[in-house]
């Protein structure tokens, strides 16, 4: 067991100073950045991480004990609350009339009290590690008071009872529309307006077009690189494959990205910046395989951090890999001013978040 939560990749090399990524986009991994007392501040996976307005890092984690945790840009704890998140996944700071909220999504997945101790992917067990509730979406004050939830779909009469709810991702709109993926449980996108009230949904498994199908929905971000034409990226994890939407929900095309299990885009000036958790490898998805995609304008791949360089032969994207150097399962980023990125990962041995300092 390790007793002081200190990262171990998969190479057992520390990556702290190590050099990852290709081109313009190369950063040196700081490894020691995030640490805190485990005794104290424990985490299980550093599912979601955003900045607010004062430039903090805020992370969501899936521990009983703490599910958010606040850090500064230079690693340290400032602030450390919630135990009514036991799902903690995922969650964007949004500015309202000039004050931040959180949005917080819980996926449903819980520590189990009766885990057996050894069972991590008998997802139906119940004595696996993690099981399975419904999930939920919860509005924050920055400092934790709720504002408001939206539950199961089936409340409302959008899901028939026996459809699960376990979203794992929300976009804000600059309308203040919601869009929020359902990416453990059916697989739907839902829209809500700003006081949560639902609009639509889109998605799942059963479309005429299985190109409108999504698989695992794991990430989603609204791209507004060009003003003029704002529209959904959205991961379709398990299909290995970015697509895109309008507002509306009507279908416009995908993005292929060879190989990756990919998440949700975090924008950056012209590029975005995408974690991938797991790489394609031997027709599976490989443990312990995760690294993160850098798109340009255009949405071509332009540097893996963490993977193979990027290549295209006759304008087909090839297969990207990790180079098995320093992540285990990129789950969420953010990036700050000076364009250095934090990185947490699912499943790493409870390892506290990565800073990717840009050269």
């Amino acid at each position: 067991m390790i007793k002081q939560n200190i990262p171990l990749p998969k190479s057992n090399i520390d990556p702290h100073g190590l050099i990852v990524g290709q081109g313009d986009f190369q950063y040196r991994v700081n490894s020691h950045w995030g640490l805190l007392d485990a005794q104290k501040t424990p985490v299980e996976n550093c599912h979601g991480l955003a900045m607010d307005s004062q430039g903090r890092i805020v992370m969501v984690t899936d521990h009983p004990r703490n599910n958010v945790i606040v850090y500064n840009k230079d690693g340290k704890l400032l602030d450390a609350w919630g135990t009514q998140f036991p799902g903690a996944h995922a969650l964007r700071i949004v500015n309202e009339n000039g004050e931040d909220v959180i949005y917080l999504v819980d996926s449903g997945w819980v520590l189990n009290r009766n885990w057996d101790g050894k069972s991590t992917d008998d997802w139906a067990s119940p004595y696996n590690k993690v099981i399975a509730q419904s999930g939920f979406i919860a509005k924050l004050t920055l400092d934790g008071r709720l504002i408001y939830t939206i539950g199961h779909p089936q409340t409302i009469g959008v899901y028939r009872p026996d459809q699960p709810f376990r979203p794992t991702d929300i976009a804000v709109a600059p309308n203040g529309d919601l869009y929020i993926t359902d990416g453990y449980g059916s697989d739907y996108l839902l829209q809500y307006d700003a006081n949560g009230r639902y609009i639509r949904h889109w998605g799942g498994g059963d479309n005429a077009n299985p190109a409108h199908n999504l698989k695992n929905t794991h990430g989603i971000e609204v791209d507004l690189r060009n003003p003029q034409d704002p529209h959904l990226m959205v991961s379709s994890r398990a299909e290995r494959a970015l697509k895109l939407f309008e507002l509306n929900g009507d279908y416009r095309g995908a993005i292929d990205v060879a190989g990756a299990y990919i998440g949700g885009p975090v924008f950056s000036g012209d590029h975005f910046f995408a974690p991938v958790c797991w790489s394609h490898i031997d027709g599976k998805n490989a443990d312990d395989s995760g690294f993160i995609s850098v798109f340009d304008r255009d949405n071509r791949v332009v540097a893996n951090l963490g993977g193979t360089q990027p290549e295209y032969r006759n304008g087909v994207l090839q297969p990207m890999r990790s180079t098995w150097d320093v992540f285990n399962h990129c789950h969420a980023l953010c990036v700050d001013e000076d364009e250095n990125l934090y990185v947490g990962q699912w499943r790493a041995n409870q390892t506290y978040p990565f800073k990717l300092e840009r050269l």
